[in-house]
């Protein structure tokens, strides 16, 4: 059955990929931005593949809320998924953090997505899904997370608020922690040696997470194969948060 969903963050990175996955599932969809162009070159690539409108507008602003569900009521006439994917990037230890750090992340990353539910959860109803796209700094201890991991383990609280507030209305709320993929957001620290000792070396899997593995748990979970799955965190880490591994090689090496 097609739905209509919104990805907030969907022009780049993992939300993209979670936008391209649902349209091949035959969902319609919005995706949210701030870079108006940046959305439309996404939109140009999309082509004629998918039911997709975008809509350029900062989450953090008072109206942002209205403006999003008003433009998927009126474009796709309903709304369905409500895929709360865009946050901020900011972190660092605790006593380091200045109050500038710590708004801006209580803005993007926590404020929005609650007013953004808060605005949808009128328009949906049996069948509907609301979904979290996390991090596994969320749901254990990481040095430097700070507000960032403040905020992530904060939405795992609202999604089981939600789950057990409006299950009886069939409305479904989950949440995806995922472990670190390489995006325009994370490139920068990818090839450096501590980032691969803190991610690579202690991933079960022998291989990275990518947008296409988080984008295909959220096109499962909004779907009916997963009509009995509500107020979740699921990790998809390849079992980072659930083991003690550590690369054998990191393990044999001799310390300086």
């Amino acid at each position: 059955m097609s739905k209509v969903a919104i990805v907030t963050g969907g022009g780049g990175g993992i939300g993209a990929g979670i936008v391209r996955a649902l349209g091949a599932a035959g969902h319609k969809v919005v995706a949210t931005g701030r870079n108006a162009a940046k959305l439309d070159a996404f939109a140009a690539g999309i082509g004629d593949s998918m039911a997709l409108s975008t809509i350029a507008v900062d989450l953090t602003a008072d109206a942002a809320p209205r403006a999003i569900v008003d433009h998927a009521l009126e474009r796709f006439g309903r709304l369905d998924i409500v895929v709360n994917n865009a946050g901020s990037f900011n972190f660092g230890p605790v006593d380091q953090t200045s109050d500038e750090m710590l708004d801006e992340v209580l803005a993007v990353s926590a404020r929005a997505p609650f007013r953004l539910c808060r605005e949808a959860l009128p328009h949906l109803g049996e069948g509907s899904s609301v979904l979290f796209i996390g991090s596994t700094w969320g749901i254990y201890g990481t040095p430097a997370g700070g507000a960032y991991s403040f905020v992530k383990a904060g939405l795992i609280g609202l999604m089981q608020t939600m789950a057990a507030e409006y299950g009886r209305r069939g409305i479904r709320s989950n949440y995806i922690a995922p472990t670190v993929v390489r995006t325009e957001m994370t490139d920068a620290f990818w090839d450096m040696d501590f980032f691969q000792r803190t991610n690579q070396e202690l991933t079960p899997l022998g291989r990275d997470c990518t947008v296409e593995d988080v984008a295909a748990m959220a096109a499962f979970l909004v779907s009916d194969a997963a009509g009995f799955v509500n107020g979740q965190t699921i990790a998809v880490d390849g079992g980072v948060s659930t083991t003690r591994f550590v690369d054998p090689a990191a393990v044999a090496a001799v310390r300086q």
